[in-house]
């Protein structure tokens, strides 16, 4: 055996090229049976759960059933298809390329009704019913949207609507999410919800102006009471109380929730309780909800509930429920080019998103950047991926200083925050993302000193160069805007040459937040400034409250740290 060895050896050394090649057929052949091994694995497994119907045809695949949430077991005639994580869990697959051919419509069709199909069958929490009409205009759903253009999904949707105690969830055009409790349109043709979840190819998200809607079963009994609704204060008595309220019942029995649910199932944002009668409507001129009332006289208690306060005749106690006014929902681009370009600008921090929300919803038309941030395009700011001169948009957002880049705008509305303020939010935005938080450790470690370091003089550096720079600005501060955001937000549109329309700007009132607001839960314990750093900002701020008073305008707010 040993000798025979020994002449393979000396007979691969003389001729090493057969060696190889040997070698290669040998690990070519090992493959060739490992992957036969493993086909046949799978076409046993897959056979064993399920085989295809009449009516889909030879070949399909079985596509599964979605897991809608934790404490919903799974059939255990499905298939594992993968594990279905919670709803802001973050893929990492890219977005699925846009179908272009034709051929794609049938298939489309196909999948959706199979998926349909299984949905009606074995999910206990959402009911897939049918393929609806949508309006830009007057909407299907009026509750409460979102959208994701990247990441939506048939799950993430009903997760978020069932939340919310909705009775319906609806998606469309394939990343945007509507939800309520009513359906007010007419059914149309399966083949219309034809485009595909960005977030899940094996599903559909609606169409053009088309509704994929489904009834959440088990949505939240709770999360419909009064809990879920926004108090809004004692208020007098509007003159034209049937104009201003339109909708009423006499209860009883009245009690907050009783009323709240009223009002949430006749579509209404606004609950109004005065004794044994709840009126609904919307905020306008006739009730603007401006001129709050002592909550004291308010205060007789409730019929159906002691411990509650129902109002009175004369005054009323509001609550704003959870359905959307839609009437400053629809966006668009301009219709014509813009002559001139208005810059949103502001440092890095200090609120330019939800300006950009604020303006969108008071104006209708979409707002523009000098940068392209892919996430907020996700979000629905449809205007990001627009060039910042295509003159498409009502304003364009920059973070730029400099002569030369604040000279390319015609004019201006120069947002500035306090920096102690803005320059936290900067910091959790560039490691946590628009609405997340740095972690503690970039708080205690070399980051934040040396972010403060670069970043407190530019705070005062941009204020500056716009002030001196540009052609024709309106300081707007974002304190300011945050405690009287119906004077703030006028000045804003009228600069943008837009007649303000002051039931649009009610609505915005009661939609300000958006999606763009961190949750004040997660605070930092300890106070992140030392008294070097404080001494440098209060520097700053000093230099910023001058050059204001210069130009006659009035000084930072009081609530900037002591200068």
């Amino acid at each position: 055996m040993a000798k025979l060895l020994v002449k393979l050896q000396r007979y691969f050394r003389r001729k090493p090229v057969r060696f190889f090649t040997l070698l290669a057929l040998y690990l070519a052949a090992g493959s060739l049976v490992f992957l036969h091994s493993g086909f046949a694995g799978e076409s046993t497994v897959t056979g064993s759960h399920r085989g295809p119907r009449a009516s889909e045809g030879p070949g399909l695949p079985y596509l599964g059933v979605m897991q809608l949430s934790r404490g919903f077991k799974v059939s255990a005639t499905m298939p594992e298809v993968g594990r279905r994580r919670g709803p802001w869990f973050k893929s990492t697959s890219k977005e699925p390329a846009e179908r272009g051919k034709a051929g794609d419509y049938g298939s489309t069709r196909s999948r959706a009704l199979r998926s349909r199909s299984g949905r009606e069958k074995e999910e206990d929490r959402a009911r897939y019913i049918g393929c609806y009409v949508d309006n830009t205009r007057r909407r299907t759903l009026r509750g409460v949207s979102f959208f994701d253009y990247k990441k939506m999904t048939v799950f993430r949707c009903q997760d978020n609507c069932a939340e919310r105690g909705y009775l319906y969830a609806g998606l469309e055009f394939g990343a945007e999410c509507y939800c309520g409790h009513k359906i007010q349109a007419s059914n149309a043709s399966e083949s219309e919800c034809n485009m595909e979840c960005k977030g899940e190819r094996s599903n559909t998200c609606g169409g053009v102006n088309r509704l994929s809607i489904y009834r959440l079963e088990l949505a939240q009994e709770s999360a419909r009471r009064y809990g879920s609704a926004i108090f809004r204060g004692c208020f007098r008595r509007p003159d034209n109380i049937s104009i201003a309220l339109p909708v009423s019942r006499v209860m009883l029995n009245m009690s907050v929730d009783k009323c709240v649910d009223f009002c949430t199932e006749k579509e209404y944002p606004l609950s109004a309780l005065a004794g044994t009668a709840c009126r609904c409507g919307f905020p306008t001129t006739l009730f603007t909800l401006h001129e709050r009332e002592d909550e004291q006289l308010c205060a007789q208690k409730c019929a159906g509930e002691e411990f509650e306060s129902c109002g009175t005749t004369e005054y009323l106690l509001v609550y704003q429920t959870q359905v959307q006014d839609n009437r400053c929902m629809d966006r668009r681009f301009l219709p014509t080019r813009a002559k001139q370009l208005v810059a949103l600008a502001s440092f890095p921090g200090a609120g330019n998103t939800w300006a950009r929300h604020l303006i969108e919803l008071a104006t209708g038309f979409y707002t523009g950047s000098y940068y392209f941030d892919g996430s907020l395009y996700n979000k629905g700011f449809k205007g990001e991926r627009d060039h910042w001169r295509s003159g498409r948009t009502i304003c364009i957002k920059t973070h730029e200083s400099g002569q030369k880049e604040i000279e390319s705008f015609d004019s201006a509305i120069l947002l500035i925050r306090n920096p102690y303020k803005a320059l936290m939010a900067e910091f959790n935005r560039k490691y946590g993302g628009h609405i997340g938080f740095a972690a503690h450790a970039h708080w205690k470690g070399k980051e934040w000193p040396e972010f403060v370091a670069n970043y407190a003089p530019w705070w005062a550096t941009h204020t500056l160069d716009w002030l001196r720079y540009g052609k024709k600005v309106l300081v707007v501060h974002f304190e300011d805007l945050k405690r009287d955001l119906f004077v703030q937000l006028q000045r804003m549109v009228g600069l943008l040459g837009i007649t303000a329309c002051q039931d649009r700007l009610l609505c915005v009132e009661g939609q300000k937040d958006g999606n763009f607001k961190r949750s004040g839960l997660r605070k930092l314990e300890y106070d992140p400034y030392t008294p070097e750093m404080r001494k440098m900002i209060s520097g700053y701020i000093k230099t910023v409250d001058t050059a204001l008073k210069l130009r006659n305008l009035s000084g930072v707010p009081d609530d900037y740290y002591p200068r």
